[in-house]
């Protein structure tokens, strides 16, 4: 076991079905001492409502160890009760899930709040190379080959669903993969846009929008169209009801900026065009990384040099307001660095307050807080690094015990 590690597997599995008996312990080694007797006098005092406030608060990584404590407390902490109480708390602070390998659905992930990580294992996907996006607890995978084979899931529960195939073109050439989850529903709709050349005209692009809404169970294609001088790409969000994405210039025409964003109402479904719905980015990007912190659309993006700006000097960190662009922080120059040698495009996410950022290259993860503007190294990963062209991947996710698929 590496030292802050734990097995993530043997906690999660079954954790509503378990007996008291067969729930494997979270504490670390050198834990036990004097708390279970202090933990013994609180049970004799604290009747079971207010036990199951105190414990609602907890991080969930700690819920899972006080269901340890005795018999009383693992029946809280599994009860019906609880977990729908859970559901009025405050969100839990992001995890970060990194990838071991390209070859298997397994990693580590970080806590932040205990700076730990916990090996996992995922249930419904066969390797990592599959798109990811996530809401408020729930995760969902699409596979990279066909684009058919998509699942929802709560990487803590392990309990996941499949469903049909989404309409549109079987193989695309690019595909971006946005979720939403109410909050207080627990529904959940799902948006691909797809992107193909027009055969014979690397300019031309078919683009397609589909939604999927797990409260009826069906797709609905909302949006064809053909975009002369853009392509979209992988990287899209909702926030608010309003599907955001990426375009990527194909070269018609002079452009200082390779990048727009296109904003799409999905409640509406808006059919006006497109290319009406451009929104500029905020400088030269080598690559831009969207994501939805507290229903604001936020941008991390690599920084191109002036004179090459296919060439990443710096991060940055923007938030969208009334289509303009407010930048919230750039990286310092030492955390930049740390990275070693950083490549013009990286993996970053979040939600909350929590945004990751991780290089292709390496397994070194880097955090930012909104709230205090700080910038901070995780716990060491677990990953390390077996061949010279290994890449490192990962995504980031709300941990939650009472949402389900």
């Amino acid at each position: 076991m590496v030292g802050g590690e734990n097995s993530w597997i043997s906690h999660c599995v079954g954790f509503t079905e378990r007996e008291t008996g067969e729930f494997n312990s979270f504490l670390e080694v050198g834990d036990e001492g004097d708390k279970d007797a202090n933990a013994v006098s609180v049970d004799l005092i604290l009747p079971d409502d207010l036990l199951e406030r105190i414990l609602a608060y907890l991080p969930v990584a700690s819920i899972f160890r006080a269901g340890c404590v005795c018999k009383r407390w693992h029946e809280i902490v599994t009860s019906e009760r609880f977990l729908w109480n859970l559901s009025s708390m405050l969100p839990q602070k992001p995890w970060y899930f990194m990838f071991t390998s390209s070859d298997e659905p397994i990693g580590y992930a970080y806590d932040p709040i205990l700076r730990k990580w916990y090996g996992i294992e995922l249930p419904c996907i066969e390797t990592s190379n599959w798109s990811v996006t996530s809401s408020c607890g729930l995760v969902c995978f699409m596979d990279n080959d066909s684009r058919s084979q998509l699942c929802v899931c709560n990487p803590i529960t392990k309990i996941f669903r499949k469903f049909e195939e989404p309409p549109g073109l079987k193989h695309s050439d690019y595909s971006a993969l946005a979720m939403s989850v109410n909050r207080v529903s627990h529904n959940y709709s799902v948006a691909i846009v797809k992107s193909k050349q027009v055969p014979g005209n690397y300019f031309s692009w078919d683009i397609s929008i589909h939604t999927y809404d797990s409260e009826n169970m069906t797709w609905v294609t909302t949006l064809t169209e053909v975009m002369t001088g853009w392509r979209g790409g992988d990287e899209s969000v909702i926030c608010n009801g309003v599907l955001y994405f990426l375009v990527y210039s194909t070269g018609v025409r002079q452009t200082e900026n390779r990048h727009k964003l296109i904003a799409y109402n999905i409640s509406s479904r808006s059919h006006c065009s497109l290319s009406n719905s451009f929104i500029q980015v905020p400088c030269p990007l080598t690559c831009g990384r969207l994501m939805n912190l507290k229903e604001k659309l936020v941008m991390v993006g690599g920084i191109g040099k002036h004179d090459r700006p296919d060439i990443i000097k710096g991060i940055g960190i923007w938030v969208l307001n009334d289509r303009k662009w407010d930048e919230i922080a750039r990286m310092p120059q030492k955390f930049f660095q740390g990275f070693g040698e950083f490549d013009d495009v990286f993996a970053s996410s979040g939600t909350d307050d929590i945004i990751y950022i991780q290089s292709y290259g390496a397994p070194a993860l880097l955090t930012f807080d909104m709230n205090y503007k700080q910038w901070k190294w995780s716990q060491k990963c677990p990953v390390t690094k077996r061949f010279p062209l290994q890449l490192f991947t990962g995504f980031c996710f709300e941990p939650r015990l009472e949402i389900a698929p």
